[in-house]
């Protein structure tokens, strides 16, 4: 068990990204010093609303320059840390070498981060932003599990560079991450593990893919229906909240998985239609899976994935989340709208 110093700053990588914006956000308005790596520091759209909470909070922020593949680029952001929050890992889905795009970075990335926390006597703890998806791998995985839900306790050991290569970069750098730790007895882990991250971004330059496929709900490009696939979804502000309570909570440990709820895409286009109605061209219908597996057929990777997928339930047990760290969960619709209107502002829909 260690104990945290809230005076100590804090060390949070990937700062520009869309879930690291509101970890950093929470930080500065409880008066925390945050040290936040990026590509480039020089990089206004990285940086811009970063500096401008700081400005408007107790907190301050210091940037640093650090790439995932360069060993030591961590070490002088780390100085003085007593916390390392490790969000910096690409969610992209479509990637043209998996190997390259994704693997490399999540594993060498987190690899890299964690020697400089070997080398770096203040760090006494690292949460590790890691996803149900090192959970499970595909929705048929719950069916042929046999339990009543998935926890914490499973692992996804579906998943290849071949076959949900983003699940695959996911469980392979957190099963390092702990690795790596048992080596130690100074400085301890705990794991978040969200589902899918919804609700709004803090600039507009955020990417992920739950953005896109809102994007893609409301633009018409699903117009013609969904697939009866169930998704699993988490409010970005609840999965940066457990962030900081996982930190200095001396009691936190292990893993937690971060969830609302499961819910099937149409009830997704639902929870839309009730408040925009007939704005925009959502999905009218649900497409069969026979229908679906032929629209693919050029694409044996999405096939493949659609069919291990689609129509498959899918339960997960999220009360360790509850009782440990204390999460009470945004409602979905609160949600989806929250994210729904700040594309609407930001002019992407």
């Amino acid at each position: 068990m260690k104990t945290i110093s809230k005076n100590a700053p804090v060390l949070v990588t990937g700062a520009s990204g869309y879930l690291a914006g509101w970890i950093i956000k929470y930080l500065l308005e409880d008066g925390h010093t945050v040290h936040a790596t990026v590509r480039d520091k020089h990089k206004k759209s990285s940086t811009e609303h970063l500096n401008k909470m700081a400005s408007s909070s107790s907190g301050r922020i210091h940037f640093f320059n650090s790439d995932l593949l360069n060993d030591g680029d961590f070490e002088e952001a780390m100085q003085g840390c007593e916390v390392v929050i490790h969000t910096a890992s690409p969610f992209i889905l479509n990637v043209e070498d998996p190997v390259r795009d994704l693997l490399e970075p999540a594993l060498k990335g987190t690899e890299n981060v964690l020697n400089s926390v070997n080398k770096t006597e203040s760090v006494k703890r690292v949460v590790l932003t890691s996803s149900v998806v090192s959970v499970f791998g595909d929705n048929i995985d719950y069916v042929n599990s046999g339990k009543e839900a998935l926890d914490e306790s499973d692992w996804n050991t579906t998943s290849t560079v071949d076959h949900q290569p983003y699940s695959y970069s996911k469980v392979m750098a957190e099963k390092r991450a702990w690795e790596m730790q048992k080596l130690n007895d100074r400085w301890d882990l705990v794991t978040i593990n969200p589902s899918g991250i919804w609700g709004p971004s803090l600039t507009k330059s955020s990417k992920s893919a739950t953005i896109d496929l809102l994007l893609r709900l409301a633009d018409g490009r699903s117009q013609q229906g969904v697939p009866d696939l169930i998704l699993h979804l988490v409010d970005v502000r609840n999965v940066a909240e457990a962030h900081l309570k996982a930190a200095f909570d001396p009691e936190a440990n292990g893993r937690y998985i971060l969830m609302n709820q499961t819910l099937k895409m149409m009830d997704m286009v639902d929870v839309l239609k009730e408040k925009y109605g007939d704005a925009y061209p959502f999905p009218s219908q649900i497409i069969p899976k026979s229908d679906v597996l032929s629209m693919m057929s050029a694409d044996p990777a999405t096939v493949k994935f659609m069919d291990k997928n689609v129509g498959y339930d899918l339960k997960i047990d999220n009360q360790r989340s509850v009782n440990e760290l204390g999460i009470s969960y945004i409602k979905k619709e609160q949600t989806l709208h929250d994210q729904f209107e700040q594309l609407k502002a930001d002019e992407l829909i």
